[in-house]
């Protein structure tokens, strides 16, 4: 096959993973926001979680973003 082409599949796949991984971090990054700063923010709907969990899935989101944040920025792929 011709490589030209396959050098611009693999450029393409990994700029389409890249946006993917960002936009997902974004996401995930301002999910945990509103769940760590609830109470902060006036958010009635997500104040009224049990506040134990709302910090355990905060932090599993904070982390988890990060995570997709880094490995975006990494484009290892």
């Amino acid at each position: 096959m011709d490589t030209g082409y396959e050098q611009r599949k693999q450029k393409s796949y990994r700029v389409m993973r890249m946006t993917y991984d960002l936009v997902m971090s974004a996401l995930i990054l301002a999910m945990a926001v509103v769940l760590l700063f609830a109470e902060r923010l006036n958010l009635e709907f997500f104040a009224s979680i049990d506040a134990v969990f709302r910090y355990l899935f905060g932090g599993i989101c904070l982390l988890y973003g990060g995570f997709r944040l880094y490995r975006g920025i990494k484009r290892d792929y």
